[in-house]
């Protein structure tokens, strides 16, 4: 109508050099996998399985009776039980329920497996592949358990403390959250008193994460016992995950089903789980360690940028 202001939202929300950084980006880490000698592989965005852990909200496709894909984890395990070796994928993955400065719905992941490897070796390559993506940017590097991690700025001890002290040192923060269970308060604690706190310019690992934090990864039997996890943080930002694989078929079966059961005790449907890949790790899967990392993150410090929009061409407000 007259007067109307021009719609504007059809624009790419970020500029043409952030296109362009993106493109070099890919391009760079691309060459970086061919010249490890690592496969890159294409595995699909839909799935007749889902992601059964409550921590992660995922579309459905009704009609179809598919979901589309949080990680390409499942399919790229499938491929490395049926012998692929070293692989990488470069995709899109999908997560209901996410947006802000630092999330998309719709984002571009890098996910990649090092066949007997430890999580240790992969933690050195992501930290070489993250500082030839930044080789202007002088990089401090540290590396720090979750449990010290937790007791030098939150004042808890993850592994020992009952839940009621770690609620109380929450509640003593300044939060009232009575609903969240343990893992909840604890990662509370880690986006509230811990982030905040991390310095800016350096690559922080945090490594051998609590049992109730395992997802797919192998547990060590310690004392107490620790899953083979670790999470790299850029600045004060979260930028991958990755875990010494789980290979057991029925310990993995047996995760799933917890899940499960916690979605439903939450009023929320269980999930299909996947058997495909449960059949993959029966067959055998080789011993192997993983990472998915957030490219856009990525590209974020790249760019200088301080939200996601200014590197997406269409973020999901846009698209």
């Amino acid at each position: 109508m007259p007067g109307d202001k021009p719609q504007t939202d059809w624009l790419p929300s970020a500029s043409p050099e952030a296109l362009q950084q993106r493109a070099n980006l890919l391009a760079l880490i691309r060459d970086y996998f061919h010249r490890q000698g690592v496969t890159e592989v294409e595995t699909p965005l839909m799935s007749r399985a889902g992601n059964s852990d409550p921590g992660i909200r995922q579309f459905a496709l009704k009609e179809q009776d598919l979901w589309l894909r949080t990680s390409p984890e499942y399919a790229m395990k499938r491929l490395l039980a049926a012998g692929s070796g070293d692989i990488f994928e470069l995709g899109r993955v999908f997560r209901a329920a996410e947006q802000g400065r630092h999330h998309n719905a719709e984002f571009t992941m890098l996910e990649w497996y090092r066949v007997g490897w430890t999580y240790f070796e992969l933690m050195d390559e992501v930290s070489s592949l993250v500082r030839q993506c930044l080789p202007d940017l002088a990089l401090d590097e540290s590396r720090v358990t979750y449990r010290d991690l937790l007791m030098a700025y939150a004042g808890v001890d993850p592994m020992d403390d009952p839940d009621g002290a770690i609620r109380d040192q929450v509640a003593a923060s300044g939060f009232d959250v009575p609903g969240l269970d343990r893992q909840g308060l604890l990662d509370l604690l880690i986006t509230h008193a811990v982030q905040p706190n991390l310095p800016e310019n350096a690559l922080t690992f945090v490594y051998d994460f609590p049992l109730e934090q395992a997802a797919l990864a192998r547990i060590r039997k310690d004392t107490p016992p620790v899953a083979e996890r670790f999470e790299l943080f850029l600045g004060k930002l979260e930028l991958a995950n990755g875990y010494q694989e789980l290979c057991d078929p029925i310990e993995q079966r047996r995760r799933f089903e917890q899940e499960n059961a916690l979605r439903e005790a939450g009023s929320e449907p269980g999930i299909p789980l996947d058997e495909r890949l449960l059949a993959a790790l029966e067959s055998g899967m080789p011993d192997c360690a993983g990472v998915a990392l957030g490219l856009d993150r990525l590209l974020m410090r790249v760019c200088g940028a301080t939200s996601l929009e200014e590197v997406l061409a269409f973020p999901s407000d846009r698209a």
